[in-house]
C-alpha cells in the first residue's frame, strides 16, 4: 500500500512547542511537545530570553517522534507558526544570536522615549508597547550592545524555523504586524517607524505571503528527519491567525482563540482602527483581510496552572463532571485579565468567597471561578470589539485548547447570547491551520473536516447577574491592590 501524505506543523507557542504530523485533510496523525526553556536576564526589570539553538534540536528531537508515531507517510511540506510579538536576532552569517518570547519586556523603560504614539497607533494599529518586537530590539540596543553589533537580520520565531529548514529568511505578513516597524494598512516596512524606533531598515528581512513555498527542505534536515528530500517548506504565521483559519471563517465573522491569552477577533475587510485605540489591527495570513482584534490577556494559562494545583492527577472529563455538580457563584474570582477599555492589565488577582466558608465549597468552586473570570473577560473585550464594529450575525466561532472545556463554552453563550460554534479538531487549531496553509500552497484542495458543534444561549441561571456580581469583585479586588 502507498504511504499517504502528510505535512509536519511546528507550533511554537508561549509554554510549549508542539510538532505534530498531519494528513493533508487536516487530521492529526501524531503530535509531540516540550516546554519552551526560557531565562531571565538582570540587566532589566522584566526580560526572558531563549536559546534558539537548544530550541531548535528540541524541534528536530519532536519531529523524530512524530513521525516515528505516524509511520508510512509521505511529508510533502513542513510549516510553522509561532507566538506573536516573538523574534529571533540573527547575525551576519545567519546564526541565531538571542531569541526574544513575546513576554520578554526588556524595551519598557524605553516606551516614553518614542513620541507620536497615536500616529504609531494609526501606521501599526496598535499603541506602543514593550510587548512588541521594537521594543525588545531597543532593551537589546541599550544593554546589549555585544549581540546588537552583530545583529544583521530581525525574524519572527516561525519565519526562524522556517529559515532553519529553507535557508530563506523572510518576515510574514501577520507576524510583522507584531514588530510596529511594519504599515499595516500597506503591507509593507515603514521607514517612518523605523526612523522614530532609531533601527535600520536592514534590520528588516523581505516580507513574504503566508502559503508562500520557500523551496525544498535542506538536504541535511531531509537526510535527519529521513523524509523526502522533495519536501517543501512552506510559509506558515502567527499561531492566532493560524488558528483562526482553521475555523474557515467569512469576513465580519468574530472568533475567540482560547490559548495562552484569548484574543477576540474580526475579520474585516479593511484597515479600521478604533478612535479610542482601544484594539489592534492586524493583518490577517489572507491576502487581503485584516483582523480587528480585543485580547482578554492571560486565561488558558491560569486555567491549566490551577489544574495542576486541584486536578493534578484528572483529566479534565473529571473537571467538567464536578463542574456540572458545582452550584455556581459559591466563589468568585479575577486573575489578572485584561480588558480593553482600562490602559493596564489587573497585575494581581484572587479569590473571593463567603465565610464562615460553607462546606459547599469545593475545588471545583475555585475552578468554576476561574472559567467564569475568563468568560466574563471575553465579555467585556466582545463589548468593546462590537462598540468599533458592529457584529449582527447570530453566532461566533471558537477554537483552542482553553475550548476543550464546555462549561467554558455554555458560559460564553450565555453571556454574549450568541450561539458559539466550535469545528472538528478546535484544541489543535493552529496546526488545523498549518495544514490548511500547507494545502493551498500545494493546491490541494481535498475537503478538510467540516463537522461543527453549536452551543446555544441557555437561560438556566440569572447569568447577567453573575456578571454584575463578577464586575464587583473584580472592581474591589482592582480598587485594593491599587491603594
Amino acid at each position: 500500500m502507498a504511504d499517504q501524505q502528510a505535512y509536519i506543523i511546528i507550533d511554537i507557542g508561549t509554554g510549549n512547542v508542539r510538532v505534530a504530523v498531519t494528513k493533508t485533510n487536516g487530521e492529526i496523525l501524531s503530535v509531540e511537545r516540550d516546554d519552551v526553556h526560557y531565562e531571565k536576564d538582570d540587566r532589566y526589570p522584566d526580560a526572558l530570553h531563549f536559546d534558539p539553538d537548544q530550541l531548535w534540536l528540541q524541534i528536530m528531537e519532536l519531529s523524530r517522534k512524530a513521525l516515528l508515531r505516524a509511520p508510512a507517510v509521505t511529508v510533502k511540506a513542513i510549516t510553522a507558526s509561532s507566538q506573536r510579538e516573538g523574534i529571533v536576532l540573527l547575525d551576519g552569517n545567519g546564526k541565531a544570536l538571542i531569541g526574544l518570547p513575546n513576554h520578554d519586556h526588556r524595551g519598557r523603560e524605553w516606551e516614553d522615549t518614542i513620541t507620536g504614539k497615536s500616529k504609531v497607533y494609526a501606521l501599526t494599529g496598535r499603541y506602543p508597547s514593550s510587548l512588541f518586537s521594537a521594543f525588545k530590539v531597543l532593551g537589546i540596543k541599550h544593554k546589549r550592545p555585544a549581540i546588537f553589533q552583530k545583529l544583521h537580520t530581525i525574524v519572527s520565531i516561525s519565519d526562524w524555523a522556517q529559515y532553519r529548514l529553507s535557508g530563506v529568511a523572510g518576515y510574514e505578513h501577520s507576524q510583522a504586524s507584531e514588530t510596529q516597524l511594519y504599515n499595516v494598512a500597506t503591507k509593507t516596512w515603514s521607514k517612518e517607524l523605523c526612523t522614530l524606533f532609531g533601527l535600520p531598515e536592514s534590520l528588516l528581512p523581505p516580507l513574504l505571503a503566508s502559503g508562500t513555498v520557500l523551496g525544498k527542505v535542506l538536504p541535511t534536515y531531509a537526510t535527519q528527519l529521513n523524509i523526502s528530500p522533495d519536501a517543501v517548506v512552506v510559509v506558515g504565521g502567527a499561531d492566532t491567525q493560524l488558528a483562526i483559519r482553521s475555523t474557515q471563517p467569512a469576513v465580519d465573522d468574530i472568533v475567540i482563540v482560547s490559548g495562552t491569552t484569548t484574543p477576540i477577533v474580526k475579520i474585516i475587510g479593511r484597515y479600521t482602527i478604533d478612535a479610542d485605540e482601544r484594539t489592534w489591527t492586524n493583518r490577517h495570513i489572507d491576502q487581503d483581510s485584516f483582523i480587528l482584534e480585543a485580547n482578554a490577556g492571560v486565561t488558558g494559562l491560569n486555567y491549566q496552572r490551577l489544574k495542576e494545583i486541584f486536578y493534578p492527577n484528572e483529566g479534565y472529563d473529571v473537571i467538567e463532571k464536578e463542574l456540572a455538580a458545582q452550584p455556581p457563584a459559591l466563589c468568585m474570582a479575577s486573575l489578572g485579565s485584561l480588558v480593553a477599555d482600562e490602559k493596564a492589565p489587573m497585575t494581581r488577582g484572587g479569590f473571593i468567597f463567603t465565610t464562615p466558608v460553607t462546606h459547599q465549597l469545593t475545588r471545583a468552586s475555585f475552578v468554576w471561578a476561574t472559567l467564569w473570570d475568563i468568560a466574563c473577560c471575553i465579555k467585556e473585550n466582545y463589548d468593546c470589539l462590537t462598540d468599533v464594529t458592529d457584529h449582527t450575525s447570530d453566532y461566533v466561532w471558537a477554537c483552542g485548547g482553553g475550548f476543550q472545556s464546555a462549561m467554558l463554552r455554555q458560559c460564553i453563550a450565555n453571556l454574549i447570547n450568541k450561539k458559539v460554534k466550535v469545528r472538528e479538531g478546535f484544541r489543535q487549531a493552529s496546526v488545523a491551520g498549518g495544514a490548511l496553509v500547507c494545502s493551498d500552497a500545494l493546491k490541494i484542495n481535498e475537503q478538510h473536516r467540516d463537522a461543527v458543534e453549536v452551543i446555544l444561549p441557555e437561560k438556566q441561571h440569572d447569568y447577567q447577574a453573575l456578571y454584575v456580581e463578577w464586575k464587583k469583585v473584580r472592581a474591589g479586588l482592582k480598587q485594593i491592590f491599587l491603594t
